[in-house]
């Protein structure tokens, strides 16, 4: 039985998909408590009624803490970056931090897990049909630390789930955008750059898009109706990069690009972003673990978490505006 009663806590909040789950809970009515870094960005929890406790998933101490007290637990936190200097810090983040929260979480006796996973450890259909919860992977299929990370964490969820006991409901999302984007993340960097005219071509590949609130409604019905141990894909419509593009043009008024390039042709481009970057520590906008996740088309199916959840998307249309509508405003885009 789910505890409705007591908070439920938040990883992750000061995030993109974070924050969303966060206000969802919110409008349910629910008391959310919400576990932050001291140093970052709050920008997303302004006007938020949340609890703020401070820690990090590299701090076990200060994971069970904020878990005290709470009935249920929303672990949405994960470093997200297609390029990492220092990959080992990923790892202790994903991995070794959601093994932490997670023994954590069941000392408290939490009645409910809703771990966010991603499509990124799911296979991909060679056939270029839509892949869903089923299609199998392996950690070698994994491309780069993010991906690889990811994979592993699932699966020590997976692991404690059957060994443990643990409550826990995975849901993958494939690529969310809309609103409280502000770091961005790799594909709202891409909006960005599209939606400023700065993208004059093209790779050859696709994505499964939905909106951040969409992927925060799941969430809550993952928790409602989810069954421990099963996993849920939180998609919304596959296009292609071509058509991603045009779309976006369409609604900023500018002319799509036409020119689409080889990737091959790019992987020297991402070498030289990627030295820059070790300079800089700034991220890379291209780089090669990202073109080599390109050769594979994203496309996913939410169809289980549809007929099970209830999951309703919006069309993409929808997302794509309220993105470009809410990079206007912050002066991302102008």
């Amino acid at each position: 039985m789910i505890d409705r009663t007591k908070p439920v806590l938040v990883t992750g909040a000061t995030g993109f998909v974070g924050s969303a789950v966060a206000r969802a809970l919110l409008a349910d009515g629910r008391a959310v408590r919400v576990l932050a870094r001291p140093n970052s960005d709050r920008t997303n929890l302004k006007n938020l009624s949340v609890e703020t406790r401070e820690g990090a998933l590299e701090e076990p101490a200060s994971l069970a803490a904020a878990l005290a007290g709470c009935g249920v637990l929303y672990h949405v936190a994960a470093d997200y970056r297609l390029w990492v200097p220092h990959p080992e810090t990923m790892y202790r983040a994903n991995v070794d931090g959601t093994r932490a929260l997670m023994q954590a979480a069941l000392a408290e006796g939490v009645s409910r897990i809703v771990y966010t996973s991603s499509v990124a450890t799911l296979g991909i259909d060679g056939s270029g049909a839509p892949a869903d919860e089923t299609t199998p992977s392996m950690l070698d299929d994994m491309i780069g630390p993010y991906k690889r990370s990811k994979f592993l964490a699932e699966e020590t969820v997976c692991g404690m789930v059957a060994e443990q006991g643990l409550p826990a409901v995975i849901v993958n999302p494939s690529t969310p955008i809309g609103p409280g984007d502000i770091k961005p993340t790799p594909t709202g960097r891409m909006i960005v750059e599209a939606a400023s005219g700065r993208m004059p071509a093209f790779v050859d590949t696709g994505l499964n898009l939905a909106h951040v609130d969409d992927v925060a409604a799941g969430h809550l019905l993952a928790e409602e109706r989810g069954i421990v141990g099963e996993r849920y894909i939180l998609g919304g419509e596959n296009l292609t990069l071509r058509e991603i593009l045009r779309r976006i043009a369409v609604l900023v008024g500018r002319k799509p690009p036409r020119v689409s390039l080889p990737i091959s042709a790019l992987m020297p481009v991402a070498v030289a972003a990627e030295a820059v970057a070790r300079v800089t520590g700034k991220e890379p906008f291209v780089t090669s673990d990202g073109l080599r996740l390109a050769r594979k088309t994203m496309f996913f199916s939410s169809e289980k978490a549809v007929t099970e959840l209830g999951y309703a998307p919006c069309p993409v249309d929808t997302a794509l505006s309220d993105a470009v509508t809410w990079f206007k405003r912050t002066g991302m885009v102008r």
